[in-house]
């Protein structure tokens, strides 16, 4: 049973790339962690200090305490779920984008192009229908990441452009 759910959770065919969230966004995650537990913990102090007892009517304070403890709970999951599920799965065809609970799913032979920026060092994935997906992971990843999708469909273009093959580089040199 364990290896059954071991096995959907990571398998060998599947390439995991973490999100690279930004400095600010990882304090302010941690921050909002910091702040669920402490509001959980004054909470419960408060439960167990203080009861029902001062209430006239005794369900008023049991729901507020019942209140927070869900918010804190729910709001500490989603916040750590951000922080811990968050990146690229590579898995059979597909490309999937997790974003804490969230996730979205593209297959592979609708990806039709993917670039690498030099300027601004970001890595774009580009699809059939127009669309586009920015790639936020590490810059040591990158080539890892182009070269598993490529694995699973070698008829993507990869692209890379630099520096020197902008428009804007003719105006500087004059």
């Amino acid at each position: 049973m364990v290896a059954f759910f071991a096995e959907r959770l990571y398998n060998d065919s599947m390439k995991k790339f973490r999100y690279s969230f930004p400095r600010a966004t990882l304090i302010l995650i941690i921050a909002g962690l910091a702040v669920c537990l402490a509001g959980f913990i004054v909470n419960l102090y408060v439960c167990i200090t203080q009861g029902t007892s001062h209430a006239v009517d005794p369900a008023l304070p049991l729901t507020g305490y019942i209140l927070t403890f869900l918010i804190t709970i729910v709001a500490g999951g989603m916040l750590a779920g951000v922080l811990c599920r968050s990146g690229y799965i590579i898995k059979g065809d597909k490309l999937i984008s997790a974003f804490g609970l969230i996730a979205s799913s593209y297959a592979a032979a609708d990806i039709e192009i993917i670039v690498l920026d030099r300027q601004t060092e970001k890595l774009t994935v580009g699809f059939k229908d127009e669309g586009r997906l920015n790639v936020l992971i590490k810059k040591e990843s990158y080539a890892d990441f182009v070269q598993a999708i490529l694995d699973i469909n070698p008829a993507i273009e990869y692209a890379i452009q630099s520096i020197e093959n902008t428009p804007d580089d003719k105006d500087k040199k004059n």
